[in-house]
């Protein structure tokens, strides 16, 4: 599921990215997804706004991948399984390699930063999570992001939320 909002300098889109499934009996059609998503983003950020500047993309939501061994707890026994995939991780670098940049990774590298943890192992009480939770934008508007962070405090789901703190004053 995709929702894209248009404001006059950039687009925001918040998606769910469908889950390869058990079993990865979905790895194929999530890997379709995957182009067709890549292609849809960088379409976007193709497009010019009415002062004929690019486009800035903001992308935000559960992406249902682990793109690094040091955005899941137990990632040797996680190998293969959905979510961390080879396919679908190398589907995460081919975004970034598009031109789209993890905004969390531009202000902590540390491990242990989850958004998600599994309610049947009672997870959360141990950290063993995965980060499946992003924001991430485009070339155009890195400048712009001046924070970004997982509130891992928050309760409510298996996901915690994520934030994104943007500047777009021209005065900084």
């Amino acid at each position: 599921r995709v929702i894209t909002l248009e404001m006059e300098d950039f687009y925001l889109v918040c998606v769910y990215v469908p889950n390869a499934q058990d079993g990865l009996k979905r790895l194929d059609y999530r890997m379709r997804w995957e182009d067709d998503f890549r292609a849809y983003l960088t379409g976007l950020a193709s497009r010019t706004n009415a002062k004929g500047e690019q486009m800035g993309v903001i992308v935000c939501g559960d992406l249902n991948v682990a793109h690094k061994e040091i955005d899941l707890k137990n990632p040797k026994s996680n190998r293969q399984n959905p979510g961390f995939t080879d396919e679908e991780r190398s589907q995460f670098t081919n975004l970034l390699d598009a031109g789209f940049i993890d905004t969390f990774r531009m202000f902590d590298e540390g491990e242990e930063n989850f958004t998600w943890w599994s309610y049947r192992t009672r997870a959360r009480e141990r950290n063993a999570g995965w980060r499946l939770d992003y924001f991430y934008v485009n070339e155009e508007i890195k400048d712009n992001v001046k924070s970004a962070a997982i509130l891992n405090e928050i309760y409510g789901s298996d996901h915690c939320p994520v934030t994104l703190e943007l500047d777009f004053n021209n005065e900084g």
